[in-house]
């Protein structure tokens, strides 16, 4: 991790094109702004941790016994 101090309007300059500036800092608040390619997602933290989480119990398999309901199931083709 890489940790660093940065004053109101100082940058900081990821690969090649993602820039994040340093915008105000009241008390404990720090305000930023992020330029970066549109095709790059930004998230806050706890916003990409519930999307991780959520992905994460959709792809758990389901018990299988409940597809017995389906047995009796018919598709009509037309």
């Amino acid at each position: 991790m890489l940790a660093l101090t940065r004053k109101v309007g100082e940058r900081i300059v990821i690969g090649d094109n993602i820039v994040v500036t340093v915008v105000s800092i009241k008390g404990d608040n720090i305000r930023m702004s992020i330029e970066a390619p549109k095709e790059i997602k930004i998230y806050r933290g706890e916003i990409f941790d519930a999307i991780a989480a959520e992905n994460k119990q959709a792809a758990v398999p389901s018990d299988i016994s409940e597809w017995d309901m389906l047995k009796g199931w018919k598709i009509n083709k037309k």
